[in-house]
């Protein structure tokens, strides 16, 4: 009942005051409207907190992080607009949207050059060259002293140096950034592999040997489902990594197309409504990707301990 209060309050709160602001004046804020949107910050926090404790429904979570993202864009949409914040700083969420739904043919286009061709491509082959040689690293350990120091020294070179070798390798298409890419993704699959493969307790390991089961036996049945959390935290964090290295290699050389290129050529003509809209793009896709990674984690992985506690 308090929190049904609460929402009610605030949601009455924000419609009277989303009225009031184009009514402001240019120059200040009005008083009253000051006191109206500190009293609704308050409300709004508290909101969330009543959501964000109420036990139930696996909804409940995205039921939080919904209201919490809108009442972010209502703060958002009121601040630009009552205190006349100019576009080229920071662009209304109206607009953002608004410029999504004009130019949305050439974000789709923008998606399809990045996303299923750079970030995917590259994705999956530097997490599955990562895997490859982390399993190389473990059956012949001798590997570690030469192939380790060297995927360590792949990961310290900069991004901003590696993308224009890269343009000047492969062209100014889609493999340069699927190169990129790869060599971002490679190292932490690697790393996750090498840790999730010693994670096996010796007890188990000793049972696996005594029943006569081989190297590739005990991999297959014990270490690598061990491994799975380890190997899935690399996915996801490749996936982030991925759809970042991608965009940046795109400023340095690409095609009339891709969220890169979109956001530098745009930022170069102060047209910051269509930049925000690549960005929210990028944002919502690394999002989607992310969670489903981890329902497919909930689903492989559903008897380790680490999944089944949360």
């Amino acid at each position: 009942m308090r929190g049904a209060t609460v929402l009610f309050a605030s949601a009455l709160l924000a419609a009277a005051l989303w009225w009031a602001v184009p009514e402001a004046p240019d120059r200040g804020a009005p008083p009253l409207i000051v006191v109206g949107l500190l009293v609704l910050v308050l409300l709004a926090g508290w909101s969330v907190q009543l959501v964000a404790t109420l036990d139930g429904h696996p909804a409940l979570a995205w039921a939080t992080a919904t209201l919490f993202g809108l009442w972010v864009l209502y703060f958002w949409q009121v601040g630009v607009t009552l205190y006349d914040v100019p576009r080229v700083l920071l662009p209304a969420p109206s607009l953002i949207l608004q410029s999504l739904a004009e130019r949305w043919q050439v974000l789709a286009g923008d998606f399809v050059q990045t996303v299923l061709k750079a970030v995917l491509i590259g994705w999956a082959l530097g997490s599955g060259l990562g895997f490859a040689v982390g399993v190389a690293i473990d059956r012949a350990p001798f590997l570690q002293r030469g192939l380790l120091p060297l995927a360590s020294l792949s990961s310290t070179v900069p991004l901003v140096a590696v993308a224009p070798i890269a343009v000047m390798w492969f062209g100014f298409e889609w493999p340069s950034k699927a190169a990129v890419v790869l060599l971002m993704t490679f190292f932490p699959m690697l790393v996750a592999t090498l840790a999730g493969l010693q994670a096996a307790g010796r007890i188990e390991r000793e049972l696996m040997h005594s029943y006569a089961a081989g190297y590739w036996r005990t991999l297959l049945d014990l270490r690598l489902p061990t491994a799975m959390p380890f190997i899935f935290s690399a996915l996801k964090v490749n996936a982030t990594l991925a759809l970042i290295g991608a965009i940046v290699a795109e400023f340095f050389g690409s095609p009339t197309v891709g969220l890169g290129f979109r956001i530098s050529t745009e930022a170069a003509r102060m047209n910051m409504a269509l930049v925000w809209a690549a960005i929210v793009v990028a944002a919502v896709t690394g999002s989607l990707a992310y969670a489903a990674l981890v329902r497919l984690e909930r689903r492989v992985a559903f008897w380790h301990p680490s999944i089944r506690s949360k």
